[in-house]
């Protein structure tokens, strides 16, 4: 097993895992949903539950040493795939060229009524 990676600036874990596991070069975060660790609410509608992820995973990285440069793969589920568009353009504006690797998958239901849920594959090697 690898090492575990926690930050109290990102929300703590609704069951038995981590919020990341440093397995070698590779850093595997565990799915976040919009839950702002401050307040432990989930954030309302689909832009502000998206930018809180993608907060979440900026503070798992920071803990790692890691950036979102870093990323390899994010595995995105949504509850409707009529948030794409707008969970696209949040989504982007934290990344830059080469952008990692993507799926975008809609499913039935996410943790706490979530409409967003994203893991991520990070490579701390280079």
């Amino acid at each position: 097993m690898g090492k575990a990676i926690h930050t109290n600036h990102a929300p703590n874990a609704l069951g038995p895992y981590s919020q990341a596991i440093q397995a070698g070069d590779f850093i595997y975060i565990s799915g976040q949903i919009g839950i702002n660790p401050e307040t432990g609410a989930i954030e309302e509608g689909i832009e502000k539950q998206t930018k809180q992820v993608m907060a979440n995973l900026k503070a798992i990285l920071t803990e790692a040493d890691a950036d979102f440069a870093n990323v390899v793969k994010f595995t995105i589920y949504v509850a409707s795939i009529d948030d794409f568009a707008t969970v696209n353009e949040i989504y982007g504006s934290y990344l830059s060229e080469p952008y990692p690797a993507r799926a975008t998958i809609e499913v039935s239901g996410l943790p706490k009524g979530a409409r967003i849920e994203m893991d991520a594959i990070v490579y701390t090697a280079d």
